[in-house]
């Protein structure tokens, strides 16, 4: 998720208005959990003062320090000692998105058959999951942890949500931390029942995987919300859209829904949004700026005169005047971007740019498509980022 992990831990990327741990929270509430115990490690200041300052009403939330890192296996023991022999607890995943609540279908499997539970799903992407072999009674019968196409692959995979006993911490123990050996030894001596999962699912595994979920979920959205705050003076509204308390637009923009506006913010006069644009709280969109599909953290500076498209704005940017994200290749091929020393495939015919948190990009810039700002970078006045 560079360049957004490199200052947040991956549910603290805001999607359609919440965080994903906010999103996770609420459908975790609605499916009837009360009490939650969230290992944290990779800078976990962020979700904890998030999560204390906000803290999500009728659930019990606390921390556990997963100290150094040590893999998935290795976060769960660290939660060990908080259950007794005999209970069971609903494992989730938390940068995985869900349109509806996966959550409740999962405790509804565990409730009818009261053995081990994990929920499984269909994906495009098979190889970069724990793939899952079913019997005709649909418990799993055998995992493969992102295997190769040699092994072959199968059609569900691990969707990152489980409701296990607590002897699994025993297998997870002489697993030394492994989830795939201490899974296969709980198939082995007691039982894994699938709970199969049709609807939306996605893993947050890159940074354009925030647009999906984005859009994933404004698309549920039905009617316009506007906080009675909120003057629309001079200003068009189309769609769905969301607008928070506080916010001010000045005549001429055009509002196109499915969209949010978070709290505080300034719109210019002659701005457009266009569909499936998140603005996170405090930012600012000068005039004549148009931003279309992408999603800006919370106290976003956008100049006058920009484009802003399929891209995804870290917190606290400032965006000069007449700034250009290219959002197409010209020629015919893949979009790739470049992760650490490897250039990704996004399979998307367009993507505009990631810009990580603090990072400050000078007027009349063009960044090129796919391109990746580091967090804090600086880039001069009218200087074309290839």
């Amino acid at each position: 998720m560079a360049p957004f992990s490199e200052t947040r831990p991956n549910p603290m990327i805001p999607v359609a208005g919440r965080y994903v741990i906010d999103h996770t929270l609420a459908m975790l509430k609605n499916a009837g959990v009360s009490h939650v115990y969230m290992v944290i490690g990779h800078n976990k200041e962020k979700i904890r003062e998030h999560l204390t300052n906000n803290p999500p009403p009728g659930m019990s939330m606390n921390f556990v320090d997963q100290g150094k890192p040590n893999g998935i296996g290795g976060a769960i023991l660290k939660a060990k000692d908080k259950f007794a022999p005999g209970d069971h607890f609903l494992l989730v995943y938390a940068d995985t998105i869900t349109t509806s609540n996966i959550f409740s279908v999962t405790n509804q499997t565990y409730g009818l058959h009261n053995e081990p539970t994990a929920a499984i799903c269909l994906t495009k992407s098979s190889e970069k999951y724990g793939n899952v072999y079913l019997g005709p009674d649909a418990k799993i019968t055998r995992i493969i942890e992102k295997p190769s196409i040699r092994e072959g692959l199968a059609n569900y995979v691990l969707a990152g949500v489980f409701v296990l006993p607590a002897t699994f911490f025993d297998y997870l123990q002489a697993a030394k931390g492994d989830m795939e050996t201490a899974l296969k030894a709980l198939i082995k001596k007691q039982s894994l029942r699938a709970s199969i999962w049709e609807d939306d699912w996605l893993d947050m595994a890159y940074p354009w995987d925030a647009l999906t979920a984005n859009r994933a979920i404004m698309d549920t959205w039905k009617d316009a919300r506007i906080h009675q705050s909120v003057a629309l003076q001079g200003a068009s509204l189309k769609g769905p859209v969301y607008v928070s308390e506080g916010v001010e637009i000045r005549p001429g923009a055009v509002l196109e829904g499915p969209a949010y506006i978070g709290p505080n913010c300034f719109i210019g006069h002659n701005a457009l949004v266009r569909p499936y644009t998140c603005i996170g709280a405090n930012s600012v969109i000068g005039h004549g700026t148009e931003l279309k599909n992408c999603i800006l953290f919370s106290g976003v500076k956008v100049g006058g005169l920009c484009f802003i498209g399929d891209s995804v704005i870290g917190e606290n940017v400032d965006i000069g005047a007449g700034v250009m994200t290219i959002n197409q290749r010209m020629e015919t091929r893949d979009i790739r971007v470049k992760i650490g020393k490897a250039a990704i495939s996004a399979g998307l015919e367009k993507l505009g740019a990631f810009v990580g948190d603090g990072a400050v990009i000078g007027a009349s810039n063009t960044i090129a498509s796919g391109v990746v700002v580091e967090a804090g970078k600086v880039i001069n006045h009218n200087c074309s980022v290839k």
